[in-house]
């Protein structure tokens, strides 16, 4: 199992970006209105979808021979729905121009579910991914 740290720079790069575009105002800055339903909930999906995967490939490129892959998707799917809560939570109560969403958190979870039942259809299926 190769223990190149790539996946592994990517997933915490990934979830710093999350972080910043979660808690930072942009209404002090030129970004085009765009009116789109629920684009809000799209993103939020999307950051946690691609989270999911980078996460998937981060833990599966680290994991010790003998670690299920179950414990290894159960422990990144609770890490990110955890982290998907304390952010809105961080929105809501310490942010003047952001505001903490029971919806945003579950999107983020949809999306966090999603990227790992996708990432592990792509292991599973008979034309593997070789991860040497």
């Amino acid at each position: 199992m190769s223990k190149k740290p790539i996946f592994t720079i990517l997933f915490i790069s990934w979830m710093v970006f999350v972080t910043f575009s979660s808690l930072y105002s942009f209404e002090d800055t030129s970004v085009p209105d765009i009116q789109i339903p629920h684009l809000d909930k799209i993103v939020h999906f999307g950051f946690y979808f691609v989270a999911a995967v980078l996460g998937f490939f981060s833990f599966r490129s680290r994991l010790k021979s003998g670690t299920s892959i179950s414990k290894m998707i159960t422990g990144l799917l609770l890490f990110l729905i955890v982290f998907g809560i304390i952010i809105e939570g961080i929105q809501h109560r310490y942010t003047t121009t952001r505001a903490g969403d029971v919806f945003d958190a579950l999107a983020n979870t949809i999306g966090a579910f999603i990227g790992v039942l996708t990432a592990k259809t792509i292991f599973s299926s008979k034309k593997r991914l070789n991860w040497e």
